[in-house]
């Protein structure tokens, strides 16, 4: 019994949301976490959590948004803090993979976010592209908790998030071919580890180049018992320990 604790299920995505929901299950992925990343995922997200028992939601503002967003839409997450069902707020952090010229910006997004997730007792789903220095300085100034969504850092790196404590989301970028992640995981132990696909992004190998799906925890999951030498029962029951420490679900 898995949970996909990262995922963007959107109607942009899926054209059948049940199906996908239903294939998850049959694959023993019980719970989806369902994260949104701008003013419209957001909304379709509190919509999604309503009408599925087993899926939760997290709001944010994604830093590629920062040129585009407004107050109000920092104001919807603030009105749905209180939603049983949203159980963080994500996914929000800092991407300076395509510009560098908004760092100020990002910042300051995330700074807001952040403050939010403080104030509301909330765990954070962090999002960083080439900008763990500031992350770091940034999540140290504030008493939150919560993610670090799609690590693929070295392990100084995941030790200092480890440190703060934070989770490390592992998704199907592990099984990639040339991917070095591999050997970091090695010396992680799976205590501060939880699985995520970030679908319909990073579909793990052996389907690579398909649209990904929760479904395919499993193959992430077969992944990661094989590289720590334990099965899958036992993998399921620790990350789902793992995400009870963090989300109220």
């Amino acid at each position: 019994m898995f949970t996909d604790t990262h995922c963007h299920i959107y109607k942009e995505y899926y054209q059948d949301i049940d199906e996908i929901i239903n294939n998850a299950k049959n694959n023993g992925i019980t719970r989806l976490i369902n994260n949104g990343c701008d003013n419209k995922s957001n909304e379709e997200v509190i919509e999604l959590i309503q009408k599925y028992d087993n899926m939760y939601g997290t709001l944010g503002i994604h830093p590629e948004s920062v040129d585009t967003y407004h107050e109000d839409e920092i104001k919807f997450i603030e009105r749905n803090c209180s939603n049983p069902k949203v159980i963080a707020i994500g996914e929000i952090g800092l991407d300076y993979h395509y510009t560098k010229e908004n760092k100020k910006e990002q910042k300051k997004l995330l700074e807001q976010q952040l403050y939010l997730a403080e104030k509301y007792n909330l765990p954070v789903i962090i999002h960083s592209r080439e900008a763990t220095e500031d992350t770091i300085n940034i999540l140290k100034n504030f008493k939150v908790r919560g993610v670090i969504h799609s690590f693929s850092g070295s392990l100084e790196t995941a030790k200092i998030y480890i440190k703060m404590g934070y989770l490390l989301g592992i998704n199907g970028v592990i099984t990639f071919k040339n991917s070095k992640l591999k050997e970091v995981i090695k010396e992680i132990p799976l205590e501060n580890l939880i699985l995520e696909t970030d679908s319909p992004y990073l579909t793990p190998e052996p389907f690579r180049g398909k649209r990904n799906e929760p479904a395919r925890i499993l193959e992430i999951a077969k992944f990661i018992s094989e590289l720590k030498g334990i099965n899958l029962e036992e993998l399921a029951r620790i990350t789902n320990e793992n995400i009870m420490r963090i989300f109220d679900i």
